[in-house]
């Protein structure tokens, strides 16, 4: 696909035309992902999405506006996952390790890896201009646990000494390191012990009751 600078507007579109935009991301999320960018060209994403090339083109004119939108795409599909109910805003220690071990429990998380994380890597390789779009989606992401240990301060869970921000980033670290560890190793164990790791150290800021229902420091 040929870089350019060149980048269309969002436009609106119908029911039929959000299926095939969404189609054409999914097909160059995935190529992205095995391929890489630069060895991703047009011919394989529209024999893979099933469009024609003037198809692939009012979409997505330039290589730069596909990668964006890929980007956005996959962080709307990680983003949205970690804010569903089921983690119940990331408010408690249960909601962490609820979270952990939905990845340590599935059986493919070290032959996928992280979609958002694998797809990151790939791109920062390249010289196109969505580094900016790439950060942000990892500061949503981030946001989320952060979001949620201040909930937990504010419910007297964990101690007013706790820093939600660096604790966030050992979280979102801990994940990314520890899935890159598990592809490498082709085991779910590094994955495991980084999260579990990173949890246990939030424990330490746990605050439980006291005899007579005064909270205190754990």
């Amino acid at each position: 696909m040929e870089a350019t600078t060149d980048a269309r507007g969002p436009q609106k579109l119908t029911g039929k035309g959000q299926a095939t935009r969404a189609r054409i991301l999914e097909h160059a999320a995935e190529l992205i992902y095995a391929k890489g960018v630069h060895a991703t060209n047009n011919e394989q994403l529209r024999r893979a999405a099933g469009v024609s090339g003037s198809q692939l083109n009012h979409y997505f004119p330039t290589k730069e506006s596909l990668v964006l939108a890929v980007i956005e795409w996959q962080a709307e599909r990680v983003l949205t996952f970690h804010r569903s109910a089921r983690f119940a805003h990331f408010e408690s220690l249960d909601a962490l390790r609820e979270w952990a071990g939905h990845y340590i429990a599935y059986e493919h998380s070290y032959q996928e890896g992280c979609t958002l994380g694998s797809l990151a890597g790939e791109i920062i390789k390249t010289d196109l201009d969505v580094r900016t779009e790439l950060a942000n989606a990892f500061e949503q992401w981030k946001d989320i646990f952060r979001d949620g240990l201040e909930r937990m301060q504010r419910l007297g869970r964990i101690s007013a000494e706790a820093d939600p921000t660096r604790l966030a980033h050992l979280l979102l670290s801990a994940f990314q390191g520890g899935m890159l560890l598990a592809q490498v190793a082709r085991d779910i164990a590094p994955l495991k012990d980084a999260l579990q790791a990173a949890i246990e150290y939030v424990e330490t800021f746990a605050v439980v009751p006291a005899v007579g229902g005064v909270p205190e420091d754990r």
